[in-house]
């Protein structure tokens, strides 16, 4: 569950400072790392600690607790899914069927899924 934490204040980071106008290489800048670093902590690769968080908010000009801003909902949104998902993947038929997926080729797998998204009536499945 921390990794979901890392991330949801990743995307915080990422739309406040897009929100700002401020480069990657700018806000790097201000709060003393390299920008990578900041691109690690926008996709919760690496976790952000107390002390950068505290820098990160007063660059970007918000309070802590923006960060955390909708984590709750976040959270309890993904614990359905993963609940959800869970049960799916429990079933031997789905288990089977994954299998027998990865068998394949890259290409007949890519037509496969290709009719998959088809045969659910054109709405958005997530690859």
């Amino acid at each position: 569950m921390g990794n979901d934490i890392d991330v949801h204040l990743g995307k915080r980071l990422r739309r406040r400072r897009r929100l700002l106008g401020l480069t990657q290489q700018q806000l790097a800048g201000v709060v003393g790392v390299r920008f990578q670093q900041i691109q690690k902590y926008e996709c919760g690769a690496n976790r952000i600690s107390a002390a950068r968080l505290w820098q990160l908010s007063e660059a970007l000009e918000v309070p802590v607790g923006y960060f955390y801003d909708g984590l709750s909902t976040a959270r309890h949104e993904t614990i359905g899914a993963v609940a959800e998902g869970g049960e799916m993947f429990a079933r031997k038929e789905t288990q089977d069927l994954v299998r027998a997926y990865y068998l394949l080729g890259e290409r007949p797998r890519r037509r496969l899924l290709d009719l998959a998204k088809s045969l659910h009536g054109g709405e958005h499945v997530d690859a």
